[in-house]
């Protein structure tokens, strides 16, 4: 069971959507979907008898956050400036600023929980992860993109305001969320599918985590979240646990959809593709633009992301509702009905 009345921030995005529709089936009587966005189209006003409540607002407008707030048992913050293409200042609005209004709000409001959705890129210091659990993960002394500076920032902030009383929190993160009405992971290879080929030697590994295993392990969270609990001021990701190989996994789409194999193209060596990407970076500093290809995301396409969710098994009894084959195969079949990018 959850909580009567959930806030849900960034409730128009993939994660906060489905957060929303989860709570609305486990038993929410009203789930307010406090987004920047407005209401999906083919969003519905009742689920299983619980109301959803649409609310568009900013998260970096005080006022805004205090009054859809209001009357909330819990908060599940989901909102964030996602992606390597911002400038430093708006990540900087929204992550950190717009995650203390979060705390503010809360603590004006009375309303005793947080849960946070964060990301493994707080302790990405840009080389391999190799299953790793959380206890291994540290802050980075230096980091290799503004996304994650200030996703860490508000982490911080998140976790120094839970005081084990009155405000109680915990911050939340997947790895490479994907399932249906992604528009973000898949559909952004779908779109460079011409041009795309394998970066390096393909082999990399990544953990993968659908959307509705994460949806349930921030459900979760809130459960963890009482005075004495071990999960409370920490940090845990969540996965389908199993990893996956990106490119297996990215040309098994293609395929699936009907599009060539990406090991019917030449794949472009990492030291090649490397240097051009640093060239591309410098000449978009000089003319005023932030370029797709960068040093940061060719990194991303070559290196292992994979954890150990052992910590999260532990203290929040997750274990994933859906297993990867299965999640997958969802997604593809949702694609191939809604999305043509011929």
């Amino acid at each position: 069971m959850v909580p009567a009345k959930c806030v849900v921030t960034g409730g128009s995005g993939l994660v906060g959507r489905r957060l929303v529709e989860m709570l609305a089936e486990r038993g929410a009587s009203v789930v307010v979907s406090f987004d920047i966005a407005p209401k999906p189209e083919d969003a519905e006003d009742e689920i299983s008898g619980c109301e959803i409540r649409y609310v568009q607002g900013d998260i970096t407008q005080y006022g805004e956050v205090l009054s859809a707030f209001s009357g909330s048992d819990c908060v599940w913050h989901i909102a964030a400036l996602v992606g390597p293409y911002h400038d430093f200042g708006k990540y900087y609005d929204v992550n950190y600023k717009g995650t203390l209004n979060v705390i503010n709000a809360c603590k004006e409001l009375g309303i005793h929980k947080i849960v946070m959705s964060s990301s493994p890129s707080t302790r990405f210091d840009g080389n391999d992860i190799v299953g790793k659990g959380v206890e291994e993960l540290d802050f980075p002394k230096k980091y290799t993109h503004a996304y994650a500076e200030t996703k860490a920032m508000g982490e911080r902030a998140m976790s120094e305001a839970c005081d084990g009383e009155s405000l109680l929190t915990v911050a939340i993160a997947p790895h490479q969320v994907y399932g249906p009405r992604d528009m973000l992971f898949l559909h952004n290879f779908l779109i460079a599918r011409k041009k795309l080929r394998i970066i390096g030697g393909g082999k990399n590994k990544i953990s993968m985590t659908h959307v509705d295993n994460y949806c349930h392990g921030l459900i979760l969270g809130e459960e963890a979240l009482y005075p004495g609990s071990p999960a409370l001021g920490n940090f845990y990701i969540v996965t389908d646990k199993e990893p996956q190989y990106l490119w297996k996994v990215l040309d098994n789409a293609f395929v699936s959809l009907g599009y060539n194999s990406l090991y019917s193209k030449m794949a472009v060596p990492g030291f090649i593709i490397m240097p051009v990407s640093y060239l591309v970076q410098f000449a978009g500093y000089l003319v005023g633009r932030k370029f797709k290809l960068n040093p940061f995301a060719v990194r991303m396409l070559m290196i292992h992301r994979w954890f150990d969710i052992t910590a999260a098994e532990r203290d929040l009894k997750y274990q994933p509702i859906i297993s990867f084959e299965d999640g997958w195969r969802d997604t593809i079949a949702w694609f191939k009905s809604n999305m043509n990018y011929d």
